[in-house]
């Protein structure tokens, strides 16, 4: 059986797995398919969105101080609201926000076993696939692809149409469209350079000179 808690509002046609729990409160729009095992609370969900099996939305995030006496937790009041079309893949998670709503945009959409920290932003038609990670306060602007296992740090704000290579991690604002890859990320170009040199370094021992000055004066080669 599932469960349904106290002023939950369900639109038409929204099928709800065995043993998932609707929380107090939550708004789930028409057409929304809830899967097994998926827990939803202080959430605000649109239409025909799909949450697939094992899902947590609304849980408190990782939020906390440091004190003399140890950790203390910080009191999360947002609530996670999606946007409509939002697909959800199995056993991701996405935290309320802290003080203001984690948001993810319409037409998203998000792997299975994925974390979204609190107060994320992610803008319309995202792409983000499978142990990706996000940490507190991050915005994605419209149409950002972040590949597998790729995270961002706290507080970053990635451009509209960038995408993110698989495993990259990105620790710093990314403001321009583009191929982003590595950790830290940087352009696909550059990364790819860097790349193309260390293998050459490796294979003859001995750094390139000429063009572009790489060679230091103190240092000219490496035996």
């Amino acid at each position: 059986m599932a469960v349904i808690g106290e002023n939950a509002i369900i639109g038409p046609r929204t099928r709800i797995g065995v043993h998932a729990v609707v929380g107090d409160g939550v708004v789930l729009g028409s057409d929304v398919r809830i899967g097994a095992h998926v827990t939803v609370s202080h959430a605000l969900i649109g239409d025909r969105v799909c949450l697939y099996p094992g899902v947590r939305i609304g849980q408190d995030g990782f939020g906390f101080a440091t004190t003399p006496a140890g950790f203390l937790s910080v009191p999360q009041v947002g609530r996670v609201v999606i946007g409509d079309d939002v697909e959800i893949g199995a056993n991701t998670t996405v935290d309320r926000g802290a003080l203001e709503d984690t948001v993810i945009g319409a037409g998203t959409r998000v792997d299975n076993l994925v974390q979204i920290a609190h107060n994320c932003r992610i803008g319309r038609a995202c792409v983000l696939t499978a142990q990706v990670g996000l940490a507190g306060s991050v915005v994605l602007e419209d149409y950002v692809l972040l590949g597998g296992q790729s995270g961002v740090a706290g507080h970053i704000r990635i451009a509209k149409g960038a995408r993110i290579g698989a495993k990259s991690g990105v620790m710093a604002d990314l403001t321009t469209r583009g191929d982003y890859v590595g950790a830290p990320a940087q352009p696909a170009k550059v990364f790819f350079r860097e790349l193309a040199f260390l293998r050459k370094l490796a294979r003859t021992g001995r750094l390139p000179s000429g063009r572009s000055g790489q060679t230091d004066k103190n240092n000219d080669d490496v035996d």
